[in-house]
């Protein structure tokens, strides 16, 4: 890798002297800035298209504009996260700044989108660092903005375009956010750019604002911008259809790659490399850490060391989900035999699971509260249980809140929001999401699952070590739900005439 460092940005975007010691030499001669500035071909002419976002990301902006009228809001793209020394992970932008720009990928890091009052609306700003031209010392020096170090950057005028928002240069951002802190309201996506939380916080304090008010407000905007994600416009449909697409033949890879993993010392990684190629080379990349837990891993339910063996007689859990361009994520688990055939202790368990997620589909449709989607799952998995004699109680009992004896072995929801974020919606009150009923245009997962650790003694021994989880992506619709990854076989016997089928 190419040596890098932090850098403090100097006047016109160009490096001023780094953060810390400098170790390393560049050259910065008037003769040589001459010379690297020369013999460089024209730039194309001409700007992008409009962004098939762009008019959607537009109508969100609107409906938030219109919660909090009159105020300044902010939303940040977020900073490079420091892995190792100077050496940052993979910038992915805030998921508030994608969905109110319609921007994706790694773009664009340091900016922030600005919603101003104006009149009786407001003007949408983002404010982001533009390329800088050749004659610059930021073009061949500057190792985050730098041509010659992360490629060609966008001009104003091409994001404007490709956008239709206002765009503006970052070095104008923090003085346009903090003019008028006391006769304007202003609120921020907190954490995602420190710098830009203290400025904002500075502000707001020297015009009176208290701390607890300004924190408050912050985090009434962070449940505003969780709340318009609950219900997905057309586009959002569209980009989550292609990301479960995607995922589809990631699992297809999967299954036949298992040979390779059965035959590898770290097989779980093998599992999990085979999907990111995938998701890396269709998409944006994976919307989370995969899971791929073969044998008793599947009994963890956040396994993502992936550092065991598959072997032939295993089941191998793989939770997995690629994210497209536009950010939006699938989320979706398959069960698989690693042999390709079920043993009946395996399928017992798979059954059960897999009568409970219909359970789910049959109560799912618009009206019905979301929680009533995991009451439905819970109410087959407590009468299985009951059925093979592991419950202290009967499964009417185990229901009541005060007993809950089955989550023993089951200890997660069944169900949660998905879109731009793979637990979407997070912030959202708990009246609009656990209490809330269903919509069409809501997007959720299905996911009931059973684990019978290899160590649990009350579960009977045939089935320690078995971990089984189905996990499916559903769109409300109408009149019911669609299941958007019915194209991954569900049933036990179609995934083993499935699975056959890719390793004839």
């Amino acid at each position: 890798m190419s040596e890098n460092e932090p850098v403090v940005q100097g006047p016109e975007g160009e490096s001023a002297k780094p953060a810390e010691v400098e170790h390393r030499e560049r050259p910065n001669s008037p003769a040589f800035r001459q010379f690297i500035a020369s013999g460089w071909a024209p730039r194309p002419e001409g700007l992008p298209e409009r962004s098939p976002a762009a008019p959607y990301a537009a109508a969100r902006r609107a409906a938030l504009a219109a919660e909090l009228p009159g105020e300044r809001l902010v939303l940040p793209a977020g900073v490079f996260r420091v892995r190792s020394n100077d050496t940052d992970y993979r910038f992915r932008p805030h998921s508030a700044f994608a969905h109110l720009t319609g921007l994706g990928t790694d773009r664009e890091p340091d900016a922030a989108l600005v919603l101003e009052p104006s009149g009786d609306g407001f003007d949408a700003v983002l404010y982001f660092q533009p390329r800088a031209e050749r004659d610059s010392e930021q073009f061949y020096a500057n190792p985050r903005y730098g041509e010659l170090w992360v490629g060609v950057r966008p001009s104003l005028e091409e994001v404007a375009a490709e956008t239709g928002l206002i765009c503006r240069p970052l070095d104008e951002l923090i003085d346009a956010v903090t003019k008028d802190a006391g006769a304007v309201g202003v609120r921020v996506v907190r954490d995602a750019d420190p710098a830009l939380d203290e400025a904002i916080d500075e502000a707001r304090a020297a015009a009176g604002t208290s701390e607890q008010d300004a924190l408050a407000a912050d985090r009434d905007l962070a449940r505003i911008l969780s709340e318009l994600r609950l219900v997905k416009d057309d586009f959002e449909i569209a980009e989550m259809r292609r990301a479960i697409d995607g995922t589809a033949r990631g699992f297809a890879d999967i299954v036949r790659a298992l040979p390779e993993a059965v035959a590898s010392v770290r097989g779980e990684r093998v599992v999990e490399t085979v999907f990111e190629s995938r998701a890396r080379r269709e998409g944006n990349g994976v919307g989370y850490d995969t899971i791929a837990a073969s044998g008793p891993h599947a009994c963890t339910l956040h396994w993502i060391r992936n550092d065991g063996p598959v072997n032939e007689s295993d089941l191998v859990l793989i939770d997995a989900g690629m994210e497209v361009d536009s950010l939006y994520t699938a989320d979706i688990t398959r069960t698989l035999p690693v042999s390709g055939t079920f043993t009946d202790a395996q399928r017992r368990v798979y059954q059960a699971v897999l009568d409970a997620a219909d359970a789910a589909f049959a109560a799912a449709r618009p009206g019905v509260k979301f929680r009533e989607v995991h009451a439905a799952a819970m109410t087959v998995i407590a009468a299985r249980l009951e059925e093979w004699n592991l419950l202290p109680s009967t499964a009417q009992e185990s229901l009541k809140k005060e007993n809950q004896f089955h989550r023993r072995w089951m200890v997660h929801g069944t169900s949660h929001h998905l879109g731009i974020d793979v637990h979407d919606c997070a912030q959202a009150r708990k009246e609009m999401y656990l209490d809330a009923e269903l919509q069409p245009g809501m997007i959720f997962t299905i996911e009931p699952g059973l684990y019978f650790g290899p160590h649990d003694l009350l579960a009977p021994e045939e089935f320690r070590g078995i971990g089984v989880r189905i996990e499916d992506d559903v769109l409300v619709t109408p009149d019911g739900v669609e299941n958007l990854s019915a194209g991954l076989p569900r049933e036990p016997a179609q995934i083993e005439a499935w699975m056959a089928s890719l390793r004839a």
